[in-house]
């Protein structure tokens, strides 16, 4: 039973860390500061249950260990579904693929700048956008919807001033 209690207690510890540190790079510090709150008492009294008689049972450090490896995945898919703060794309097309793409995106709402560019062999349109994180694999099938083999590329921000469609606090 004390077992499960490490393991479960782990994994919500070090969850809860790998979301709030999330947050707080995301600008997020009160929501940051309330779950550090939570994770460090949590922290405490898992740690105290751990090292009490641990040389008598060594099993312990075996569920510590597992708790904080399931943790950790736990936490970066909850961080990932959760989708906080925004993302640059930047997206290299194929001229003919350049104006359909640009409508297909602007007509649900994302936000397009449109360069023109020259790659080796041919000219390119060249697209940059800022994309809600929990929005990047659906503007990305739209992309690959017209395009599938377009050049994606998708860079983690902590802040975006301005510009349309794109609102900070």
């Amino acid at each position: 039973m004390i077992y499960l209690f490490i393991v479960f207690a782990k994994v919500i510890e070090v969850s809860m860390a790998t979301v709030r540190m999330v947050l707080i790079t995301k600008g997020e510090r009160k929501i940051g500061a309330i779950i550090a709150f939570f994770e460090v008492s949590l922290w405490v009294v898992l740690v105290s249950t751990v090292l009490d008689n641990i040389m008598e049972n060594p099993l312990k450090i075996v569920a510590y260990a597992l708790g904080f490896s399931v943790g950790n995945y736990l936490g970066s898919w909850i961080e990932e579904k959760i989708g906080i703060g925004l993302a640059e794309m930047q997206v290299i097309l194929k001229d003919e693929h350049g104006e359909p793409v640009v409508k297909a995106l602007r007509d649900k709402g994302y936000a397009v700048t449109v360069l023109k560019g020259e790659g080796k062999f041919h000219p390119r349109y060249v697209l940059l956008m800022y994309v809600q994180r929990k929005k990047i694999k659906e503007c990305a099938n739209l992309i690959k919807s017209v395009q599938d083999n377009a050049v994606i590329t998708v860079s983690d921000k902590k802040a975006v001033y301005g510009g349309y469609g794109v609102v900070r606090k």
